[in-house]
């Protein structure tokens, strides 16, 4: 079954948004190499833990690249394009269609009905 198997936050303010999360909820803050993220975008690693010290759900933390951009869920499915088509079939739109995180996997964002924003996410050790 499909599941948030990852989370971007958009940040105006990087470092405080490191201080404000590592503060608030203890989250570990690292930058992701540059190798892994696109040129001249800057990309943070988010580790997070349960209660019990263990590693929890991961995310990541970049610039804001547009003003309404918010908080995003990355849905874990085995096809990007399969469910691009589902997105579309029941309601939703795909706002940003399928994109490579080389040697990760590949992405698109989507509005639901209610215009609310997710991506579906699918993994690829080879994607290009």
């Amino acid at each position: 079954m499909p599941t948030i198997v990852y989370f971007q936050i958009p940040s105006d303010d990087i470092e405080r948004s490191k201080e404000f999360y590592n503060h608030l909820f203890g989250w570990k803050i690292d930058k992701f190499p540059e190798s892994s993220t696109p040129e001249g975008m800057e990309n943070w690693m988010v580790t997070t833990t349960d209660d019990k010290g263990n590693n929890a759900l991961g995310g990541g933390m970049s610039k804001r690249q547009m003003p309404q951009q918010h908080m995003t869920n990355f849905i874990d499915v085995k096809s990007v394009d399969e469910y691009s088509s589902k997105v579309e079939e029941l309601g939703g739109k795909v706002f940003a269609p399928k994109h490579a995180v080389p040697g990760m996997g590949y992405f698109a964002l989507c509005h639901d009905i209610e215009n609310k924003v997710f991506a579906i996410w699918e993994s690829d050790e080879n994607a290009k």
